[in-house]
């Protein structure tokens, strides 16, 4: 696996919102949404679980890995997922460990575990 994963309780919107609240503690905002079920429905006809990616941004911590590096851009927003499991268990979070695939962005990416872990 190349990212953080976590099943969480609770309904999708429950979830999110959970999220949010805890990256919001952690510095950071919610730039950009993505329903990406709602997307294939009206690209596609196909239907599929509620799926979403959230742009999450810690504006100083972006400051500061676009001033060591300005082609990290590639890889902002962070993005956090969040859907529902297969099984209808609970809903899943994850996002990109950036240590793992080389990115000088550790901080961010202790930031958003943390807000993570903190949902359960």
């Amino acid at each position: 696996m190349y990212g953080f994963n976590i099943t969480v309780p609770g309904t999708l919107s429950q979830v999110e919102e959970r999220v949010r609240e805890e990256l919001q503690k952690e510095g950071f905002g919610v730039l950009t949404e993505i329903d990406v079920a709602a997307t294939l429905k009206k690209k596609l006809g196909v239907e599929r679980r509620p799926y979403r990616i959230l742009g999450a941004c810690n504006p100083g911590m972006a400051f500061k890995a676009l001033a060591a590096e300005k082609r990290i851009g590639t890889m902002l927003p962070c993005n956090v997922i969040v859907f529902e499991t297969a099984r209808r268990d609970g809903v899943h979070v994850g996002f990109l460990e950036y240590l793992k695939v080389g990115a000088p962005l550790t901080l961010a990416t202790l930031a958003l575990a943390w807000a993570v872990l903190s949902l359960r």
